[in-house]
């Protein structure tokens, strides 16, 4: 929630609490949000225990499934494919879950998943080259290189939104890219975009097998909303990779698509397992928290004045989009893809 976005809500009649702090990784501040005519609250829990509705970002945290209020409606990321502890919490408090990643817009697309997988791709080229520095335990490779050397080769895995946007960035850099997917349609935009620049293979097991053995960078891209992200790199490609080289898998959200791959943090945000640094922290866009809110936020605001201005149940009703969004209602999971992936 922006400063202006509040302001918008608040003069369609909303009232608006915002906890102490809540935008200052983004920088706006507290006085901006009291401006706009919102109520700053010193705790989240707060906030929890004296809304309606409550619009965030990141799922809840296990430390804030006691704060669900019976009845709620919540509108964020959610990724209950991924989640089954969050999707019981969810269901046992019979909270209206609207969930980001599923929204749809007239032409089926995913609206308010785009933004924010734009910024994971990129920043997954950013932070998979930092990472490639010896000091970090890389291997020491500079992506672009230098006269006279071999630039870094950056294999990306899924030619989706997140996966164009690291190509973009990769080949921006100097790189040399190589991009798989199982979709030709995807493959040849690619192809016609970057006029050969850019390698483009169809994603099967030996292709697979070559291009990854032969990365310093590989990016996981293969996302499918709701459901949890298929496995496509598996340990015994990771084993031929050489020592130092770095995976980011930004599927991680969606349980990943690299085999055996787990959860990192900010604060710790790589492992190294076969000699090959495993980067997957779940919320890579926290990185950038102005650009990330800027951007999000541009793509739910619609949604949230329709709420804001109709009510959620008779927006739910006339926006057949946002209806899409709906994961759990009335103590069920009502989105079929969750559902199937949490049998």
């Amino acid at each position: 929630m922006t400063p202006s976005l509040c302001r918008r809500c608040v003069a369609l009649g909303a009232r608006i609490l915002i906890e102490k702090s809540a935008g200052m990784s983004a920088g706006f501040t507290d006085a901006e949000y009291r401006a706009a005519g919102a109520r700053i609250e010193s705790s989240a829990a707060r906030i929890w225990a004296a809304s309606d509705l409550i619009v965030k970002v990141k799922e809840p945290l296990a430390s804030e499934y006691a704060l669900l209020k019976k009845g709620q409606a919540l509108f964020t990321y959610l990724h209950l494919a991924a989640g089954p502890e969050l999707a019981q919490a969810l269901l046992k408090r019979r909270i209206l879950g609207i969930a980001y990643e599923t929204v749809e817009a007239t032409d089926g697309s995913f609206p308010l998943l785009k933004p924010m997988s734009h910024i994971a791709g990129r920043l997954a080229i950013q932070t998979g080259a930092y990472f490639l520095q010896s000091q970090l335990g890389g291997s020491g490779v500079l992506l672009g290189g230098i006269p006279g050397t071999l630039p870094g080769h950056v294999v990306v895995v899924g030619a989706g939104n997140s996966g164009a946007h690291s190509v973009q960035m990769a080949a921006g850099m100097g790189a040399r890219v190589t991009v798989l997917d199982l979709d030709n349609r995807k493959l040849e935009m690619l192809d016609t975009e970057y006029r050969g620049r850019v390698v483009t293979l169809v994603a099967n097991p030996g292709n697979l097998e070559s291009a990854i053995a032969d990365a310093d960078l590989v990016v996981g891209a293969v996302l499918i909303p709701a459901a949890k992200a298929p496995t496509v790199v598996t340990r015994k490609m990771i084993s031929r990779m050489r020592k130092g080289s770095v995976i980011v898998d930004i599927a991680i959200d969606q349980g990943g698509c690299v085999e055996g791959i787990r959860p990192t943090s900010h604060k710790s945000p790589v492992y190294i397992s076969q000699g090959v640094l495993h980067y997957a922290v779940p919320n890579m866009p926290a990185l950038v928290g102005r650009t990330s809110t800027l951007g999000l936020t541009q793509a739910t605001e619609p949604f949230v004045v329709q709420i804001v201005s109709k009510g959620i149940d008779r927006a739910l009703k006339e926006s057949r989009g946002l209806a899409k969004g709906v994961n759990t209602q009335d103590g069920r999971i009502v989105c079929e893809a969750v559902a199937k992936a949490l049998q």
